[in-house]
């Protein structure tokens, strides 16, 4: 064999061992039994297990119970095997949209863990930028034999994308449909997703300005459950504080406490969830606390 030759063999090595690094991980490399929660990669179309997931206790999120309740119930039927809705949280920015999900999740497979059936449901977060692979995702946790949450928090378009045309495929119209143990939950400032002088202009400029619109709209209704979340008022955002407060034994008298939340609400010119959060981490700072 000539140098030349082991020359173009070694190359020819080394190219595929770099294509296998970077092939997608298969099925049977997934260890879904790993976590209850995972990242999803698009890279490598792989799965990040997620050993402790950042969220709060259901019963610290305020002044939403009505939502809260409505997710619970098809989250539950859907752990179960029962029909279920896609759902998207959308509303008001700071007001539990994501904390809600993840807290729903958590507290479904605690309250199952005893059931002689129980699969633990999984969790898998998907960001925006990487809808388009879908599809990829799916066709790796169709086999498994768990439930799935496919979660995408901040979802939303604008008016140069059109991997919203994918989303609406996947979630409803594609010839394989939805798998059976799967759900997609989004959360969104929009209610329909896309930005209203988006939708305007296409709606101006199409031959047909309804057909237009119509199209648009169409990717939120591919969610049978839509969940609106509003600005709270004062005695919610109080009440937030002091479950909080009460939740980390944070001693602090209670009418200093309230002036300071109210105060701290003024300067960032919003009453939500999480401004009573970020007050009650300062707070608990300052009292010397520990709130993880």
């Amino acid at each position: 064999m000539t140098n030349e030759t082991q020359a173009i063999l070694a190359t020819l090595e080394r190219i595929a061992s770099a294509l296998d690094r970077l092939a997608p991980q298969t099925d049977a490399r997934i260890d879904f039994a790993a976590a209850d929660a995972f990242v999803w990669h698009a890279a490598s179309c792989g799965f990040t297990p997620v050993p402790k997931v950042n969220r709060v206790d259901i019963s610290l999120l305020r002044g939403i119970d009505l939502v809260r309740d409505l997710l619970v119930e098809n989250t539950e039927r859907f752990a179960r095997g029962l029909p279920a809705n896609n759902a998207l949280l959308w509303g008001a920015r700071g007001m539990g949209k994501s904390s809600l999900v993840k807290a729903v999740h958590a507290q479904i497979n605690a309250a199952r863990a005893n059931e002689a059936d129980f699969r633990p449901m999984k969790l898998v977060e998907i960001h925006r930028e990487d809808i388009e692979t879908l599809p990829a995702l799916m066709s790796r946790v169709r086999p498994a034999p768990y439930p799935f949450i496919l979660f995408c928090d901040d979802l939303s378009f604008d008016a140069e994308d059109t991997s919203y045309k994918s989303l609406k495929a996947v979630l409803e119209g594609g010839i394989e449909g939805r798998p059976p143990n799967v759900l997609f939950y989004a959360t969104s400032n929009r209610r329909h997703l896309l930005p209203r002088s988006m939708m305007d202009n296409e709606g101006g400029t199409a031959i047909n300005p309804g057909e237009a619109v119509e199209e648009k709209v169409s990717l939120s209704d591919r969610f049978g459950l839509w969940l609106g979340f509003h600005r709270c008022s004062q005695d919610e955002y109080l009440a937030m504080v002091r479950g909080y407060a009460a939740h980390f034994g944070l001693n602090a008298d209670a009418d200093v406490m309230q002036a300071q939340a109210l105060e701290w609400a003024t300067t960032r010119g919003a009453r939500s969830g999480r401004t009573a959060w970020q007050f009650i981490q300062d707070l608990a700072g300052r009292l010397g606390k520990q709130t993880g």
